[in-house]
């Protein structure tokens, strides 16, 4: 079989895409530049996804915002040339992990935690989508260099919504109430098992409806 997870990367410069685009580029000159193979998986996606990370035989996709690693027949075509822009969206890993026919595990996860609804947020026809530009430091060809990442607001929604639950997390549950998921325990985790292609019809038309 293959595993892939959703790795992102450890970014202590982060603060700098809140400023005015025309400082980034500044401020940025002496920060650390992402490296694919060495950059830490961000924290808060968690520490099994840094152990997966640096075990030997892992192969990861070269994107400071959306890097995911994999391992098992299916790794190459999975985290090859992502899209630099989008990367959520189609060409994504998370297009061609429903186009497999994978399944999304979540192991004692948060509600709103599940990466492959991004994916949603770019085939859904919502009106007035929410997008964002990022400057990252990277290693490049030459050596280290500025590229301007664009996409979708992955961080605070593609739009607002006063006084609601974050969508991911309601979208989640209302996936789990349909019964469509396998549920059960793993160690002490509460866990579900969804199928990612069924995951993301039910989330495209759920934010139709709603978003």
């Amino acid at each position: 079989g293959t595993v892939m997870m959703v790795l992102g990367a450890d970014d202590d410069w982060a603060w700098v895409n809140a400023r005015p685009e025309h400082e980034r580029e500044a401020l940025l000159a002496d920060a650390e530049p992402f490296d694919p193979f060495t950059t830490a998986a961000e924290a808060d996606v968690g520490v099994l996804a840094e152990i997966f990370r640096q075990t030997p035989g892992t192969l990861v996709s070269d994107h400071p915002e959306g890097r995911f690693g994999a391992r098992g027949r299916l790794a190459a075509h999975l985290v090859a040339d992502p899209p630099w822009d989008d990367y959520y969206g189609p060409g994504s890993a998370l297009h061609r992990l429903v186009e497999a026919g994978g399944k999304v595990l979540r192991l004692g996860a948060d509600p709103d935690t599940v990466t492959l609804t991004h994916y949603a947020e770019y085939l859904a026809p919502v009106a007035g989508k929410r997008r964002v530009r990022r400057h990252r430091r990277v290693v490049g060809a030459h050596g280290p260099e500025i590229r301007v990442v664009d996409c979708l607001d992955d961080t605070n929604g593609i739009v607002d919504r006063p006084g609601e639950e974050d969508y991911f997390a309601t979208i989640l549950r209302a996936y789990l109430a349909s019964g469509r998921a396998t549920v059960g325990t793993v160690g002490g985790a509460a866990s579900e098992l969804l199928d990612a292609r069924d995951y993301l019809g039910f989330a495209v038309t759920w934010m139709t409806s709603n978003l």
